[in-house]
């Protein structure tokens, strides 16, 4: 049995078909895949770079944000000792004053009980005088009222 012609003919085309694309064809094919893969490989390479480099800036960031987290909190501890020392100090202050008025309310006071105690002395002698007086004249003798004058 012989093939038919058509088959034959048909079989090869096929191969003259298959052989022109190996022939010209390929090479380009081939060429195009591997300069897609190139790129492709290439887009990898720079999306490994650029997840190295973005966990580098976290790195980066977190430090930084830890330092700013301690200098806050230095600044706070700062603040918080400056506000410290100034209640101290008014306190101090609040002190030295309060002892500067109590000594010179002492003062008045003593200057006060002072004059008290010489007008209260001033009267007193007056009283008894006046009690001497009193017992004087009931006697009516002249020479204790003298004397009661001069004594006081």
């Amino acid at each position: 049995m012989i093939p038919n012609i058509t088959f034959v003919i048909q079989g090869l085309a096929f191969f003259a078909v298959v052989w022109l694309v190996m022939k010209f064809g390929w090479p380009h094919i081939i060429a195009a895949i591997e300069e897609r893969q190139q790129k492709i490989a290439e887009g990898l390479a720079a999306a490994d770079r650029a997840k190295a480099e973005l966990k580098d800036a976290d790195a980066r960031v977190a430090d930084e944000i830890k330092k700013a987290r301690a200098q806050a909190a230095e600044i706070i501890e700062k603040a918080s000792q400056q506000a410290n020392q100034i209640v101290d100090k008014a306190k101090a202050d609040a002190l030295l004053e309060a002892a500067r008025v109590k000594a010179t309310a002492q003062a008045e006071i003593d200057g006060m009980a002072g004059k008290a105690r010489e007008a209260l002395r001033t009267r007193y002698r007056r009283l008894r005088c006046r009690a001497r007086r009193r017992s004087c004249s009931a006697r009516s003798t002249r020479t204790r009222t003298r004397r009661c004058w001069t004594s006081s």
